[in-house]
């Protein structure tokens, strides 16, 4: 959890920070904005290549590697004088650092535990990773802003050194592929289709609309800059919560906890498109929208790690490439739209693409975990013991 926490402070830091930033290193807020952007499509690209090119390395010695780097990479970008090259480079390393921790985090923490509680372990990690948003990045600028902006990076590169010493001194040393998580508990090569195209539409539709909710906020339900900053941070306490209430029933109910958050975010998105023009309204709205998009996305690598084809660190992988595909597609998307239908209908076009993302989770595929494993789902399983046995 903490090592989520650090990781996705650091990856999304540099928006409370950009104008400092800009103005301490000499380059323009894009350029800042790049920093963020790029972080996202090293993950995207590179999450399969470097899950299949570590599959083989004991999980203890990889989660170690991976944690050193982040607190090298970090107080590489406190260092005083660094120039933009140098903390691209430090962030290009920590994106890659994420792209492997977040294919393998999941498998070896639920390792650790029973098979039934798969989605409960799941939902614990996405707390960590929620509370980056919640807590990480707003009290990562306000230190940025109180004491210069090297000062949080510097603070993450001690976190991740403390998560790194923990995971060395007591994660248990195992074979990559021993024990129930390495496989998937009901292979389905289609519903794991499924899954990944739900995370690529849902996304790109949360964030074709919310890259722009600044705007929206500003130009549609009139709010002004102080109060923007409140609705934001109701959002973000929303998600948090989300994640909290539906990571103890992911197990006991997969697909409702995949298809109601998705269906809250379309209702969110169409909602906001329809009726953010009333302040009340849209603060309600955006908190739907908070409630959703984290559990969606969490309810997303649950399932993954029921129906994965093969190995489950790629299949996670792959999850999670789909999710920073579906970030940077949608900012695309929406940046596109905005000259077209203005900021109202980047919410509209949003919410339509959430539409389709939950007809497809509609479409019939083989139940797993509660729902029942069945057919090749329990054949899946009873070749991996044969396999882990021999």
């Amino acid at each position: 959890m903490l090592a989520a926490f650090t990781f996705n402070t650091t990856e999304n830091l540099p928006v409370g920070l950009l104008g400092l930033m800009a103005e301490d290193l000499r380059v323009s807020l894009a350029a800042v904005g790049a920093l963020v952007t790029g972080y996202g499509l090293t993950v995207a690209v590179v999450s399969l290549p470097l899950a299949h090119a570590t599959r083989a390395v004991p999980r203890r010695y990889l989660l170690a590697g991976l944690l050193g780097l982040l607190a090298v990479a970090s107080w590489v970008s406190a260092l005083g004088g660094v120039s933009y090259g140098v903390l691209l480079a430090a962030r290009v390393a920590t994106a890659l650092a994420q792209a492997v921790f977040w294919a393998v985090m999941g498998p070896v923490a639920v390792g650790l535990f029973p098979p039934e509680r798969r989605g409960r372990i799941i939902g614990l990690l996405s707390v960590g990773g929620s509370l980056a948003t919640v807590a990480g990045v707003p009290a990562g600028t306000w230190l940025g802003g109180h004491t210069g902006w090297r000062t949080p990076f510097a603070l993450l590169g001690v976190l991740a050194l403390v998560s790194l010493v923990v995971i060395g001194v007591l994660l248990p040393s195992s074979r990559p592929q021993d024990g129930h998580a390495a496989y998937g508990a009901a292979p389905d090569r289609r519903g794991f289709a499924v899954v990944l195209t739900v995370t690529a539409l849902s996304v790109t539709g949360a964030f074709a609309g919310f890259t722009y909710v600044v705007a929206f906020l500003d130009e549609v339900s009139g709010f002004g800059e102080d109060a923007v900053s409140a609705v934001l941070l109701a959002f973000g306490g929303a998600a948090l919560a989300g994640v909290m209430v539906a990571g103890p029933l992911l197990d006991r109910y997969p697909r409702a906890t995949l298809t109601v958050p998705v269906a809250a975010q379309a209702a969110a998105l169409l909602g906001l498109w329809a009726t953010g023009h009333v302040p009340a309204v849209s603060v309600v709205l955006l908190m739907l929208l908070g409630a959703s998009v984290a559990p969606a996305f969490m309810a997303t690598q649950s399932r993954v790690l029921q129906v994965a084809p093969g190995r489950t660190e790629t299949a996670l992988a792959a999850n999670s490439a789909a999710y920073n595909v579906g970030i940077a597609a949608g900012a695309l998307l929406g940046g596109a739209l905005l000259s077209v239908l203005g900021v109202r209908g980047t919410f509209l076009v949003g919410g339509l693409l959430t539409v389709s993302a939950l007809a497809v989770l509609g479409l019939p595929v083989r139940a797993a975990g509660k729902d029942g494993a069945r057919g090749k789902g329990g054949a899946g399983m009873g070749r991996y013991r044969a396999d882990a046995g021999s």
